[in-house]
């Protein structure tokens, strides 16, 4: 992509959200997709050419995802700096929007694939030729036949050199220039990287091998090994292609989210004309035509027609959702009923499917404690090897001088940790995807690792375990109802009153009673009618009687119970009061049975009255209630369950749940709840159904396991190998073989946390 465009205020806005700094200064945050990378080591180079660029703040790096997250100052710096420090590096790296990022991946794709097809087909070449030295009795080949046979492996071995095995020596050499100082940053003993040994022990082979084939009588002595030497970077090749395919698979996941947002959008003119805009020219107020079949372009509310939407990419639910006029609609949600006009209310990075992207693509460019501890690990382990390698062929050069550049070369390509480096964010990100696709939306990798290990899990209750609406759960008639209504079912008539009333308000509450009440008749021709906020509705009705909807003592009813919700009043007479109760959010009940039933202690933390929090914890089969909490009390309790319990999951979806939020060991919001609860968050439940929520903590549980299973297996691996190429019986080809398979093995074990 041009500098040009990159640096264009509306471009770099597909691929950069705004934050603010330490200080409440504005800040850009970039997203990039990289190329060319190949262990952890390379991440930290990236990271240390991009912090080098002024106005630089912060530089997060994976190699499990290739992507990269960049906070920096708009005032000092540019995306196109950003883009150009990537590539001095040695690397590339393009802005993280779907068609830049998926063509790169596609020609990395394209060249490792040829790297490949040029390295197995060599070797199958140059293991044709070396078959007869191996096969043939003594005497059959002649030592002129020899030597054509091993000129023959020698040409065919040099394209594998210069062009198949061109990655790890372009890597090897970048590792070692860090190493030795670079731009004068001095001496980095962990910025090596896992293709030194591999580079080593390529070009030990190829020299010594050369050096047998036309000096069959040198200090190297006559056996060459062209075909083990192949077979290596084939093996090699084709473990990084696997897990190349693998790590695409999020990148993928994310692009088909944002390939639901439209490219043209029809806005309405004012003088009701359409014409056709790009979407990333709409503006908050715009009004919109959506096409029958076609995404809705941002989010907005629907304020002409009548549709139904598919919301399946946000919230995993298949079957569309009815959203008639006044209904909120999101972006990259698809209109399956009618055309609709809709009125925009947030474009771009506001919308919901962005925020949600946007978080993951956070959440994929961090990374995971567990790959730390493998990094810091990575580079200690890789000077042992040099020395174990540097000390066998020391003892072989006395033992049997023949053999000890092949104890070196297979010390080198035996011990390569590509593996263990692999191991746990190969699997987290695997596991990050598979819960994505179950409404669960990671921002930390770390949650994974601690929703798993956490015994504990503390629930909000208004939003997280109740829905946003209520519902009526009885309506009961006082004696001074029936001068109003003599005849028929008092009750009944009341609450249509109260239904014809309550329609002027949006208050949950008075929705409830609408919604009981269904075809509530004519309404009445009210006149002063008004809205008291916090107390209720009031109005004259057409012969003069003043009705009063809302709170008992507002409305005059000094007797009411705790348990009723509102009261309806003539006149200041009471005439019904209806008790409100909060409706289970469903699956919620299943949900709580299962993670008690699985050890974990459930709390439910509130801050509404002690009747209905216990109330509620009764019907859910919660113990442990605490109610009528302010946000420093939900702090304190949270606290003391960590003290006492360890790790702590909390659930919330309010603004008041914030901090404790930010407290918690691990923390979700609710995909519906306040933006800054969605925010504090270390994942968000799209979906709303706390089902998904098991099935994410059993998912972490899973990956978990998975990766201790991964560094297991690159440990027993090492551990055996590396005494068997120390005493000589390991060949090179054999160890080219059992590290290219370990590394396979790591990669394909890590997708299973993705199903």
């Amino acid at each position: 992509m041009p500098t040009d465009v990159v640096d264009d205020p509306l471009e770099f806005g597909r691929f950069t959200r705004w934050v603010l700094g330490p200080g409440g200064e504005r800040r850009a945050e970039s997203a990039l997709q990289l190329a060319g990378m190949h262990c952890a080591a390379c991440a930290g180079l990236i990271e240390n050419a991009l912090r080098r660029v002024d106005g630089v703040e912060a530089a997060q790096v994976s190699a499990a995802s290739e992507r990269a997250s960049v906070t920096w100052d708009p005032a000092r710096t540019r995306p196109s700096q950003l883009i150009a420090a990537v590539r001095r590096a040695g690397y590339d790296a393009v802005p993280d929007a779907a068609a830049p990022a998926r063509e790169l991946r596609r020609r990395e794709q394209r060249q490792a694939l040829w790297r490949l097809f040029v390295a197995g087909f060599c070797a199958m070449q140059v293991m044709m030729f070396a078959t007869p030295s191996y096969v043939a009795a003594p005497g059959d080949l002649s030592d002129e036949m020899r030597r054509l046979l091993n000129w023959g492996s020698w040409i065919l071995t040099l394209p594998v050199m210069a062009f198949s095995a061109a990655p790890f020596f372009a890597g090897a050499w970048r590792s070692l220039r860090t190493v030795l100082g670079g731009r004068g940053h001095g001496f980095d003993a962990r910025a090596i990287g896992m293709d030194v040994p591999v580079a080593l022990g390529l070009l030990i082979t190829f020299v010594a091998s050369t050096s047998a084939t036309f000096d069959p009588a040198g200090p190297f002595g006559h056996e060459v090994y062209f075909d083990s030497l192949t077979m290596f970077v084939s093996f090699l090749l084709g473990a990084r292609w696997i897990e190349l395919k693998a790590r695409a698979g999020a990148a993928e996941q994310l692009e088909r989210a944002l390939a639901r947002l439209p490219e043209t959008a029809w806005r309405v003119g004012a003088d009701g004309g359409v014409v056709a805009v790009s979407t990333l020219r709409l503006h908050v107020g715009d009004t919109v035509r959506v096409p029958l079949g076609q995404a809705f372009p941002a989010d907005g509310v629907v304020i002409e027609g009548s549709t139904e939407a598919d919301e399946s990419l946000l919230t995993g639910e298949s079957l569309p959702v009815p959203k008639p006029c006044g209904s909120a609609v999101v972006a990259g949600s698809t209109n399956h009923g009618a055309p609709v006009l809709v009125r925009v209310e947030r474009i771009g990075g506001d919308t919901r499917l962005e925020r949600i992207v946007s978080m993951m693509k956070s959440a994929l460019s961090q990374r995971p404690a567990a790959a730390r501890l493998a990094d810091r690990w990575a580079p200690p382990f890789l000077w042992t090897v040099l020395l174990l390698a540097a000390a066998g062929a020391a003892a072989w050069s006395v033992i049997d001088p023949s053999r000890a550049v092949w104890v070196a070369v297979s010390v080198l390509i035996v011990t390569c940790p590509c593996a263990l480096s692999l191991a746990a964010p190969a699997t987290l990100v695997a596991a990050a995807r598979g819960m994505a696709r179950h409404g669960v939306l990671l921002q930390r990798l770390d949650a994974i690792e601690v929703l798993a290990q956490a015994r504990h899990l503390v629930f909000d209750k208004t939003g997280t375990l109740t829905e946003d609406k209520p519902s009526l759960a009885a309506a009961h008639a006082l004696p001074a109802a029936w001068a109003v209504w003599p005849e028929g079912d008092v009750e009944a008539q009341a609450l249509r009153a109260a239904a014809r009333l309550a329609a002027w308000s949006r208050h949950p509450v008075s929705q409830a009673l609408v919604a009981a009440a269904g075809e509530s008749g004519p309404a009445p021709a009210w006149r002063e009618l008004r809205e008291h906020a916090g107390a209720g509705v009031e109005a004259v009705d057409g012969e003069g009687h003043v009705w009063r909807l809302g709170a008992p003592a507002w409305v005059g009813d000094v007797h009411a119970d705790a348990e009723a919700a509102v009261a309806l009043a003539r006149d200041g007479r009471t005439l019904a009061r209806f008790v409100v109760e909060e409706t289970l959010r469903e699956g919620a009940a299943a949900a709580v049975a299962t993670l008690r039933a699985d050890g974990m202690g459930v709390t439910l933390l509130s801050g509404d009255r002690a009747t209905r929090a216990t109330s509620l914890a009764a019907r859910l089969g919660i113990d442990d209630v605490h109610a009528e909490a302010t946000p420093e009390d939900k702090l304190a309790v949270l606290t003391g369950l960590q003290a006492s319990s360890g790790p702590v999951v909390m659930v919330g979806d309010g603004i008041n749940d914030a901090p404790v939020l930010a407290r918690a060991d691990v923390s979700l919001a609710m995909g519906q709840g306040a933006l800054v609860a969605r925010a504090q968050a270390d994942a968000v439940i799209t979906s709303s159904r706390l089902a998904d929520l098991v099935h994410a903590r059993t998912r972490a549980r899973q990956a978990v396991a998975l990766v201790r299973q991964n560094l297991a297996l690159s440990a027993v691996y090492n551990l055996s190998c590396i005494p068997l190429a120390l005493l000589g019986w390991l060949p090179p080809w054999a160890a080219g073989l059992g590290m290219a398979t370990s590394s396979l093995l790591v990669v394909l074990n890590a997708q299973r946390a993705a199903r």
